[in-house]
């Protein structure tokens, strides 16, 4: 092989290298490695190769030549063992770049001869092409995937620099791919630590069609989607040849979606620099949160004269540093030194705007290269951002080969044996053991993938306060994410502005998740008795709790009883305390007058016991709204009927003992059985005791005992809710209890309306009588009233005050009609109150009869006329038409 240069003095013109190499660079070694740069970008019109890649190319091919030279110096690694190389330019093309690939497994293809015939005769002779061991790149992720499907095909490994594709993590299908970039799937799953730090659930994604940019926001959209914090409101795809209007178009499109702030960006710098051009003609400054790749990283390009409309985007970088050592080796390149170079001369012209010779590439340059200039002094020098993962690339693979020659060729100077022919799936094992301080002092490791590992620097581009835009480190990702929330939106509001799909639920609702869209949602309120469970369920409280303010939990329902102080208390205790004073009054009345004819005239022994049960249809309304407890209800059961059941009993005996005794004279003079007060006194105690033993039933069927009823006031708003503390007593019960005591009073009513024309003059019958109805109409208008709010929320209260009312109204009536006449004689007019001359049971018949009469002959005479004839025909009998009480008890019968 010949050198690809002609060696020149320092004022001549190089001239053109031999055509074999005019596209490849070859440095001898005993170990040879590959190289694939992107010398020349992507041509146009079926060209393949465009114009010279200054940084990307240039910067990138001499930082592995300058490693080389490093390696081949260094005394420790690979000592006594040269490294050659022959590098490739791409052309940035994934077919050319195969194309010129093939140039590495030459060695290893046999050729066949046999067919061949020189004109001499002579055998033929074939130039034995370089065995490479290894190639380090390439650059674009499309150019690696297929450089790497034919290397693997003859064992080579590769060693990307640049290479970020998530799918070359695939270990079977690119098992001898290895790269010291970490890939974009770890990009990606910072820029969604990036997001979730952020607090940002709701985003969209915009990709430049292509494998970088279509691979990144995949790797993106599926972790994004394993994690299930983030949701994608669009992807949108830049196509590779963009129609005029498309960016306005993607940002109306990204504007259907306004909650989804935040734009997650993997797209080269043209297409970063034209959306943001197209925001800011619609006016959207500020309203997108950009999140760059590291396509954008710190890039001044895509932000130029854009700067309002960029502010506040979010960046991200691998982790480099720049090589001094490098800045000083290329600093001191030229033409005369820099021989080995085939591009070098073309970069001289790019580079100082020059012209070299007639065959120079710049026909229309304004001037002449002298060959004198230097890089840095008369042109921008920066160095390239993946010149330190070059290098790192390099010596990865040096290391490796240094570990293969220590275990294969131990002690043996220079290449040993065994290591004549390299075997690549033998190195590949190597590559991926080697752990070592990098370029820029980082360690340069792989995983069982070939990945390097994350390691990001975060930017954001900020405006300070002199109005000039930076771009800020505000944190790093080394597998996970490290921020300084300090440094974040310094200037103005301090704030992360929000990009969610929906805020926040409030305290009490739950989230309605819109059906494949776990970030949207619809609050709704737990309502009513139903409190927040979770962050999606409201669920019921339990029957004797209510939701709590917040309804994020439950409390007891507050538990009331009747008070006294309730005015629906005040009333019936008012109306019972003066039913009782009256009572008690009567009764001192009767037991002080207990031998006058009034007192003895009304029948003693029943009358007190008719007071008794008057007393205590008075005196259960205290047990009635006293605080319910198991003395309490046993009170109430107990006294609840027997107080009428006492009166009821009593005014029954006494209305059928008049009854009988009228129904007797008219058929003999002898008096009828059972009319004595003894005999009353045990007939009205059997009664009594029929309801004293429903009473008793009750008890041993069901004890007494208190219960919340947290039906009765169970408003619709739980705020209102109560249980309402009462005893065990049904409506059924109490119909049961007083159905006894209603039963006495219905036939009581049957015996006074059969009695009701006796004469006043010999008994009680007609106030007895309009009690009864009194009585009657006071419990009919008491039922409706009763079972009528049985649905009411103030049901314990209407029902308790109704009821108690009733039964004071039954007594007053009873009192009113029965006794308070005969204590206003008693008092007020003794004089009446003197004893009459005795008759027998015979005369008190005839008067009965007498009446009798008088009622057929009202409807045969005219009026006056049988009001004479019956009192002429009952002067004799009845001497006097004075009022006279008479009492039956004292005739004998």
């Amino acid at each position: 092989y010949a050198q690809p240069c002609v060696p020149t003095t320092p004022h001549q013109l190089p001239a053109l290298p031999l055509q074999e190499y005019a596209h490849s660079i070859r440095l001898d070694g005993d170990i040879m490695l590959g190289g694939l740069f992107p010398v020349h970008s992507r041509g146009e019109r079926g060209v393949p190769c465009g114009e010279l890649k200054k940084e990307k190319g240039i910067h990138r091919l001499e930082a592995m030549l300058f490693a080389i030279d490093l390696i081949n110096k260094d005394p420790e690694l690979l000592p006594n063992v040269t490294l050659g190389a022959r590098i490739l330019d791409t052309c940035s093309r994934d077919t050319y770049a195969l194309e010129q690939s093939l140039t590495f497994v030459q060695a290893l293809i046999e050729r066949d001869g046999s067919d061949v015939r020189c004109a001499n005769g002579d055998p033929p002779i074939f130039a034995k092409p370089d065995k490479v061991v290894g190639v380090i790149g390439a650059a674009a992720s499309s150019v690696s995937i297929m450089v790497a499907n034919i290397l693997r095909l003859f064992k080579i490994p590769q060693i990307s620099y640049a290479s970020t594709a998530p799918e070359l993590s695939d270990n079977t299908r690119y098992d001898f791919f290895s790269r010291v970039v970490p890939p974009d799937s770890y990009q990606a799953q910072a820029m969604l630590d990036i997001v979730t730090a952020m607090g940002w659930n709701y985003v969209s994604t915009l990709a430049s069609e292509g494998n970088y940019g279509e691979s990144g926001v995949e790797a993106f959209v599926q972790i994004s989607r394993e994690s299930g914090g983030v949701c994608i409101a669009q992807s949108l795809k830049i196509p590779r040849e963009p129609m005029p209007g498309e960016f306005d178009k993607l940002i109306l499109r990204l504007l259907e979606t306004s909650n989804a702030r935040a734009v997650i960006m993997f797209a080269n710098e043209d297409d970063i620099r034209r959306i943001l051009d197209a925001a800011k003609r619609n006016n959207q400054t500020g309203h997108f949160l950009w999140v760059g790749s590291d396509s954008w990283g710190s890039k001044i390009s895509p932000v130029v004269q854009q700067e309002r409309v960029a502010e506040g985007a979010v960046t991200i970088l691998p982790k480099r540093a720049s090589i001094d050592a490098f800045d000083r080796y290329f600093r001191s390149r030229s033409l005369s030194n820099n021989r080995r170079n085939v591009w070098f001369a073309e970069f001289w012209e790019e580079n100082f705007v020059c012209k070299l010779g007639m065959h120079g590439k710049r026909p229309g340059s304004p001037k002449k290269c002298t060959g004198l200039e230097k890089v840095g002094r008369d042109s921008t020098y920066e160095q390239e951002g993946k010149v330190q993962f070059v290098m790192d690339a390099v010596y990865a693979m040096a290391h490796a080969l240094h570990r293969m020659h220590r275990e294969l060729c131990s002690g043996y100077p220079g290449l040993c044996p065994r290591m004549a022919n390299i075997d690549g799936k033998e190195l590949l094992t190597f590559i991926r053991a080697v752990n070592f301080n990098g370029s820029a002092g980082t360690p340069v490791t792989f995983n069982e993938n070939g990945d390097a590992p994350g390691r990001y620097d975060i930017f954001q581009y900020q405006i300070n306060n002199r109005s000039t835009a930076e771009y800020k480190v505000i944190g790093h990702w080394t597998d996970q994410l490290y921020l300084n929330v300090r440094m974040i939106w310094t200037s103005g509001d301090p704030s992360v502005p929000a990009s969610v799909c929906s805020l926040p639920c409030k305290m009490g609702e739950r989230k309605k998740v819109v059906k494949g869209v776990p970030c949207c949602w619809h609050c709704e309120r737990c309502e009513g008795y139903h409190f927040q469970a979770s962050e999606f369920m409201c669920e019921l409280c339990p029957y004797e709790q209510r939701p709590d303010q917040n309804h994020t939990g439950c409390q007891p329902i507050p538990i009331i009883k009747l008070e006294w102080h309730s005015p629906w208390a005040v009333l019936p205790v008012f109306i019972s305390v003066l039913g009782i004073l009256a009572t008690t009054f009567v009764i001192v009345t009767f037991v002080r007058y207990h031998d006058t004819p009034i007192v003895r005239a009304s029948g003693r022994e029943m009358s007190y016991v008719l007071l008794t049960g008057i007393f205590l249809c008075y005196a259960i309304t205290f047990p009635m709204i006293a605080a319910p407890d198991v003395a309490v209800c046993s009170f109430r059961r107990i006294f609840l009927g027997l107080g009428m059941c006492f009166s009821y009993a009593a005014l029954l005996t006494k209305t059928n003992r008049i009854h009988r005794i009228f129904e007797q004279g008219k058929k003999a003079v002898t008096p009828p059985r059972f009319i004595s007060p003894a005999s009353q006194l045990v007939i009205t105690f059997s009664l009594i005791s029929v309801q004293l033993m429903g009473v008793f039933v009750w008890f041993a069927a069901d004890p007494p005992h208190t219960v919340v009823d947290y039906g009765e006031q169970r408003t619709q708003d739980p705020e209102n809710a109560r249980g309402v503390l009462k005893c065990d007593i049904s409506d059924l019960s109490l119909i049961c209890s007083l159905g006894y005591s209603i039963l006495l009073m219905v036939t009581c009513t049957v015996y006074a309306i059969k009695t009701r024309g006796v004469p006043e003059t010999f008994n009680e019958a007609k106030p007895i009588g309009f009690t009864m109805y009194t009585t009657c109409i006071i419990w009919l208008a008491f039922i409706p009233i009763f079972f009528g709010t049985a649905q009411s929320a103030e049901r314990m209260y209407i029902q308790t005050a109704t009821l108690t009312v009733s039964l004071s109204l039954s007594a007053s009536v009873s009192l009113g009609l029965l006794y308070m006449p005969k204590v206003y004689i008693i008092i007020f007019h003794p004089e009446q109150n003197v004893p009459k001359r005795k008759r027998s049971f015979k005369a008190i018949v005839t008067v009965a009869t007498m009446t009798s009469k008088l009622s057929q002959l009202t409807s045969e005479r005219p009026n006056g006329e049988v009001k004479t004839e019956l009192c002429e025909g009952m002067d004799t009998s009845m001497p006097s038409s004075k009022t006279t009480y008479v009492s039956y008890t004292n005739h004998a019968i």
